[in-house]
């Protein structure tokens, strides 16, 4: 089984490009974040006609937004985190495929340190930990992708004195991914690929992408007996170089 995850930054937008990535590299499970899209306004009919045949959305106008697109069966579909508001930003969406729990993430930004937003940040880290705790073991196949928006390690930044102490890579926000990794996970990406420096995300501005100045912010986390069965975990940046791209490019992990 083939399973990605892609920030697409408006699916509107972006539409063409994760069809051609889809039909070049022809993943099981596509899970995207970002994509900007009330539920009905969805390109379902676009994905159908590539073989992708069970859709699940949860999405809002012009932000936020997730969805799980799949060649396979999907049931089991959860669309709210314990503790959302009526109202919630839509961030979660979360599924069985086969004997795997999949949950799929966008975590909040943050804006900056010292703001409301930045404490819903923790907050809501907090709380997807205590669902894992919750509903799950760490002895199932259990799976955590999506965008979180942070960089866990030093090595998830192309340079720890430019970033030190800005969003996505302060203390609080790195303690508080550590403690939902502490749940079980195995980060894939580096289980596979050990201390190399490759990134998921760059800015659109300096020729950041260009000059490889990124940061790892984008995951496939599995719990232990999932992680045994990944042969390979690999960020696709090709995506990134295309016309007008997402400043995110596709994650992807193989399983037996």
């Amino acid at each position: 089984m083939k399973i990605a995850t892609w920030n697409i930054n408006s699916i509107k937008s972006r539409i063409d490009h994760v069809l051609k990535w889809c039909k070049a590299n022809q993943p099981d499970l596509l899970c995207l974040q970002e994509t900007k899209c009330v539920d009905d306004k969805f390109p379902f009919i676009k994905f159908n006609a590539i073989g992708y045949k069970q859709i699940e959305v949860l999405g809002e106008r012009a932000y936020n937004g997730v969805a799980i697109v799949s060649k396979l069966p999907l049931s089991n579909v959860v669309t709210k985190l314990p503790g959302d508001r009526t109202d919630a930003q839509s961030r979660f969406i979360s599924a069985t495929i086969n004997d795997i729990q999949l949950v799929n993430v966008y975590g909040p930004h943050g804006t900056s340190q010292g703001t409301p937003k930045y404490q819903f940040k923790l907050d809501w880290l907090k709380r997807l930990r205590a669902n894992f705790d919750k509903k799950f073991s760490v002895n199932e196949n259990v799976l955590l992708v999506g965008d979180l928006n942070v960089a866990p390690h030093e090595l998830d930044v192309w340079s720890v004195p430019a970033w030190r102490n800005k969003l996505h890579f302060t203390k609080p926000e790195r303690d508080a991914i550590q403690e939902v990794k502490k749940w079980g996970f195995v980060d894939l990406f580096r289980q596979i690929n050990g201390d190399e420096r490759e990134y998921s995300w760059w800015s659109n501005f300096r020729n950041d992408f260009e000059k490889d100045r990124g940061l790892r912010i984008d995951h496939i986390w599995a719990s232990p007996p999932l992680a045994e069965r990944c042969i390979d975990c690999w960020i696709d940046k090709e995506p990134r170089g295309w016309e007008h791209p997402s400043d995110h490019a596709p994650v992807v992990a193989e399983f037996l």
